[in-house]
């Protein structure tokens, strides 16, 4: 594919996955249930290093939900495979399992479109007592909460890997499995599948932040080098099983290690790896055979084949993204005496699937949920907040609010500009009409506009492919992405990260909602030029990407929770290898 094919891919993509009125995007139409994907990959023939199991009054313990976002709060924790443990448990992990009769099936800790679960997390780490004396790739396998090791690397080669990051940094890369959403979803999954990379942006970066650590994307790798480094090209062990498309890879380190002199030439990090070193890897002895997820061959969607080349990051494709300010040790805050822990905000996590259609919040509470999904610099810090700081480029996504139950606080239609130097672009492609006023006890600092007043319960709720979680909940929103600017400045494979910025927003506003004490759900189906219509969009300046609803919980009582990790767990996923 030239350039020029490779826009005309996206952009048709794009196009022809949208749901409207009078159609919805192509599907298989009925689920196959004897098909469906099994939702646990495992590399058979790996060696299974089994992290702790660590309750919530084990180290490294919790710090508050509020200490995570207060930057110097958290100390940093030692790297040892309990503090692995925890990072992975908060990012990754089962978090519980939920009964219904005789049918069970699995929660975790990062959000999925479907519950499907398409994304596979990988690790490439040092040495490390109580894992491997030498440096390795690593696959995770949440159902065991344990590293199957892939691929072995030298101590010299990793020390080269990784010269010019912080001192024990490592790396967690994830891949997309398309088919686990195209069962379901149809053409319309590649777009989940992205998004849902985009959630665990969100959920390692909070993750890390609770161990008093950092990560962020590695924005400059190109898609061929995530393939050599995680073992994804290694074709010999996918004979037979569904293949794994790259996503991205993070940096992690532990703040107390990093110091300007660890850093480039020019006091910044790198957004890259030498390619040529992480093609060494492909050398290596890989061990495992993937295993097959579904029993027969995957529906062949070719609009998804072809979108997943289009959207590929070629090496050289950076475009600018190609380092990050150099980390600093925060000076120390001190931490909040009260709250909720962040780990049970994170472990309580759930997707909503009811509105009570009464709950409502203050206008206090909502515009503190409002700025923690802001990108904005910090002054002191002279870096972006927590997790907005895992992200390299300038905020592209915007939110469009149908509020219904904020008390103090008109329903209607809002906009938050997320970057207010966008915001004449915004007035200029929205309706003439609106009144773009700022609303009553709005914090100056929150670029937060009411655009018109009124009812927009009925309005959301028909968007929405008429779901009523998105007319009974507190607000809902549509993710308004600067979508023809963004495709022409970065390149074709920039949509993709159109789709990571929108799951960072969903991830922070999950538990947001969680800490407020209701629940949050993303919508994955809306009518996509209908919602534009309805805010005055009119060409592809602008295009909604991804739609989330907050509101009070209805509980379904048929439904019983279960530990992540138990007595039971090896005889449950014995069962579901078995239905696979």
């Amino acid at each position: 594919m030239d350039a020029a094919d490779k826009f005309e891919a996206v952009l048709r993509y794009h196009e022809s996955t949208k749901h409207q009125f009078h159609r919805y995007a192509r599907s298989a139409g009925t689920l196959d249930w004897v098909n469906q994907p099994n939702a646990f990959r495992r590399y058979e023939g790996a060696s299974l290093t089994r992290l702790p199991i660590l309750a919530a009054d084990e180290d490294p313990l919790s710090p508050r939900y509020e200490d995570i976002y207060r930057r110097g709060s958290v100390p940093s924790a030692p790297l040892t495979i309990r503090s692995l443990s925890r990072l992975l448990e908060y990012a990754l992990a089962l978090s519980a399992w939920k009964q219904a009769g005789g049918t069970r099936w699995a929660l975790r800790s990062n959000p999925s479109s479907g519950n499907l679960h398409p994304t596979e997390g990988y690790l490439v780490i040092g040495a490390l007592p109580e894992l491997s004396h030498a440096p390795g790739v690593y696959h995770y396998a949440p159902g065991e909460h344990g590293l199957e090791r892939r691929a072995d690397g030298s101590a010299e080669w990793f020390t080269q890997l990784m010269r010019e990051f912080p001192p024990r940094a490592f790396l967690v890369g994830l891949s997309s499995i398309h088919w686990r959403e195209a069962w379901k979803y149809g053409e319309r999954a590649f777009r989940y599948c992205q998004h849902d990379a985009g959630h665990v942006i969100g959920t390692l970066r909070i993750a890390a932040a609770t161990l008093g650590w950092s990560a962020v994307v590695l924005h400059g790798l190109a898609d061929e080098t995530v393939e050599d480094l995680l073992g994804l090209n290694q074709a010999q062990d996918f004979a037979g099983a569904e293949r794994e498309q790259p996503g991205l890879v993070m940096l992690v380190w532990p703040n107390d290690s990093a110091k300007p002199s660890c850093a480039g030439a020019q006091g910044v990090l790198p957004l890259g790896l030498d390619p040529l070193l992480a093609r060494e890897l492909t050398t290596q002895d890989w061990r495992g055979t993937a295993n097959r997820l579904s029993r027969d061959d995957p529906i062949a969607w070719t609009m998804i084949d072809e979108v997943a080349l289009a959207s590929r990051q070629a090496i050289g494709e950076r475009y600018g993204l190609d380092v990050f300010d150099t980390p600093a040790p925060a000076r120390r805050s001190a931490a909040v005496l009260d709250g909720p822990l962040a780990g049970r905000i994170i472990r309580q996590r759930r997707s909503l699937l009811a509105c009570d259609g009464r709950t409502s919040i203050t206008a206090e509470r909502f515009h503190g949920m409002l700025a923690r999904v802001m990108p904005r610099v910090e002054l002191e810090a002279n870096r972006r907040p927590m997790p907005w700081d895992a992200i390299a480029w300038e905020p592209r996504i915007h939110l469009a609010l149908f509020v219904h139950r904020v008390d103090g606080l008109e329903p209607g239609l809002y906009v938050l500009v997320r970057d207010p130097a966008k915001l004449d672009k915004l007035k200029r492609a929205m309706h003439q009409h609106f009144d773009w006023s700022e609303p009553p006890g709005c914090p100056v600092d929150l670029p937060l506009r009411r655009l018109e007043s009124g009812d927009a319960r009925q309005l959301a709720t028909q968007v929405s492919c008429f779901q009523d979680i998105a007319g009974d909940g507190v607000f809902s929103l549509g993710m308004i992405a600067e979508y023809r600017d963004a495709l022409f400045t970065h390149g074709p494979w920039f949509y993709r990260q159109l789709f990571w910025e929108t799951g960072v927003i969903g991830q922070v506003l999950y538990l947001e909602a969680e800490a407020a004490g209701i629940g949050a759900t993303g919508i994955g189906c809306f009518f996509d030029d209908p919602v534009h219509r309805v805010f005055g969009f009119s060409d592809l300046e602008f295009q909604s990407l991804y739609h989330f609803t907050i509101g009070g919980p209805v509980e379904d009582r048929r439904l019983t929770t279960l530990a992540p990790y138990g007595v039971r767990e090896e005889d449950e996923l014995k069962r579901h290898a078995d239905h696979w």
